[in-house]
């Protein structure tokens, strides 16, 4: 029986990290890059303040790239760690998940105008929100400890000594060696805790729960969405058909904001390498946010919703949107699974050579 259990845990993570590794390892690289080839200086006249200007390029920023909570997690720490402000980071990390060209299509081609308005302005207003309490809230993680130190931290030794190629190849050694290795560590535990949530309760269970009108609440929606593992991009025709079988239109923003921006992965790596508080005003404002919207859209904005589903724009919608998203090949993301995995059990390697030693010792 515990055998049978563990197993369905292991199964299950390893299915939700299959959907997430190519990513992980695209914005390991890109993280790496983009803290070695950008000056800090440059980073910090782009990011490293507390101007309204910044937060908006960072949301919008965010908004164009088609990134899942988990592969937004390097990124996002990434630049964090060349000298981008809490702020900042935190709108972008809020934003990625979120919004993106092909969500936006498919939430007016399912959804339709109302909801997928209200969806897109959430989308933009939220990250503002978050960034700007980070920018006033925040102590001494507003800024990464030790950016005055980081071309010693990656190896390299004067920036005017350096070539482009020498950049390149100690970035993209600080992006795995460095930040994947970390991230990678509370990824995997992450998604393991996630896999046991979903085997403890499982998807019929919550979508039963999703789709009864009567059951549902807009506050428990916003933290139900907040534990889960949702992809805004699919999950989208789920809410389609939640709202036409009778549910509230809040629902589907206060689900999808909470849902696509934030998982078990995310939070802990936010955790355990930005700080405590971070994860605190991201959570708290996020949830506060996306349950303010969704009960103000039952109650004030669309009070008589009628549901929107026309099959035959809702087929050129998903059409114009899969141009738009990055299929990847199962292959492929068992490959970069695989290299996650490598990199957490690596970070945990340590620890299990000291327990490894105490026992030959015993």
């Amino acid at each position: 029986m515990i055998v049978e259990l563990l197993q369905k845990i292991i199964l299950t993570s390893l299915d939700i990290l299959n959907g997430a590794s190519v990513w992980l390892i695209i914005s390991f690289v890109l993280a790496g890059l983009l803290h070695n080839v950008i000056s800090p200086d440059r980073l910090q006249r782009m990011l490293g303040n507390r101007k309204i200007s910044t937060l908006a390029k960072a949301t919008v920023s965010g908004m164009l790239l088609p990134i899942c909570s988990c592969g937004v997690i390097p990124l996002g720490l990434g630049l964090f760690y060349s000298g981008a402000y809490l702020g900042p980071t935190l709108a972008f990390m809020t934003a990625t998940p979120i919004i993106n060209p092909a969500a936006v299509l498919l939430a007016y081609g399912f959804l339709g105008p109302q909801i997928a308005t209200i969806y897109l302005v959430t989308g933009f207003a939220v990250p503002m929100l978050i960034g700007i309490v980070a920018n006033v809230l925040a102590g001494p993680e507003l800024r990464a400890p030790g950016l005055e130190d980081r071309v010693e931290l990656v190896g390299l030794e004067s920036p005017e000594q350096v070539t482009l190629a020498q950049k390149l190849k100690a970035g993209l050694h600080w992006g795995i060696l460095d930040m994947g290795v970390s991230v990678s560590k509370y990824v995997i535990l992450g998604m393991l805790l996630a896999g046991l949530i979903i085997v403890i309760v499982p998807p019929a269970f919550i979508q039963q729960y999703l789709g009864n009108p009567g059951l549902i609440s807009v506050a428990g929606i916003a933290v139900l969405g907040a534990i889960m593992y949702v992809c805004a991009v699919g999950h989208i025709p789920f809410i389609a058909a939640l709202i036409a079988s009778g549910a509230a239109p809040g629902l589907a923003i206060t689900f999808l904001m909470t849902g696509a921006a934030t998982n078990l992965p995310e939070l802990i790596s936010m955790y355990k390498l930005i700080g405590r508080r971070a994860v605190l005003i991201y959570s708290s404002v996020l949830i506060s946010a996306s349950f303010l919207v969704g009960y103000m859209t039952n109650l004030f904005l669309l009070p008589g919703f009628t549901p929107f589903f026309d099959l035959s724009k809702s087929r050129q919608t998903v059409g114009l949107a899969n141009n738009l998203t990055i299929a990847t090949s199962d292959p492929l993301s068992y490959f970069c699974s695989a290299i996650v995995i490598l990199l957490g059990l690596y970070a945990f390697w340590p620890g299990i050579k000291k327990v490894l030693l105490k026992e030959r010792v015993a």
